[in-house]
């Protein structure tokens, strides 16, 4: 069973910064991609950063200059980094472990962790 581990979100100021973490656990052959995808309420699920087993990223337009998404390949954890965070960041962020497979011979499947909520005041 592949589960993404959330660290806690939390409540923030607007300029304020804030780190979230996610650590794939269980039996993990390989996976391609980790990431994050903010939810707010009442909106879809939006990519905001991956990062692959390469190390290559890819952010939101609307996070570039302010989020980094980084790895630590030995724990299977990536890391979010948000700094000047606005009102608008508000959600809940999912992290998402894509086409990962338990055994070299399993078809690849997508896995979601719980989601962590971030709030910020304005």
């Amino acid at each position: 069973q592949v589960q993404a581990v959330e660290s806690a979100g939390g409540l923030v100021q607007a300029g304020g910064s804030l780190r979230l973490s996610c650590a794939a656990s269980g039996r993990i052959f390989s996976f391609e991609t980790m990431g994050w995808y903010p939810q707010a309420s009442g909106m879809q699920r939006e990519l905001v950063a991956t990062i692959t087993t390469g190390g290559n990223t890819n952010y939101a337009d609307s996070v570039k200059g302010r989020f980094t998404i980084s790895r630590d390949s030995a724990k299977n954890t990536i890391y979010l980094q948000m700094n000047s965070l606005k009102p608008e960041d508000a959600a809940v962020y999912y992290c998402n472990i894509a086409r990962a497979r338990i055994r070299w011979t399993d078809p690849k499947y997508n896995y979601w962790g719980q989601g962590t909520q971030v709030t910020v005041s304005s």
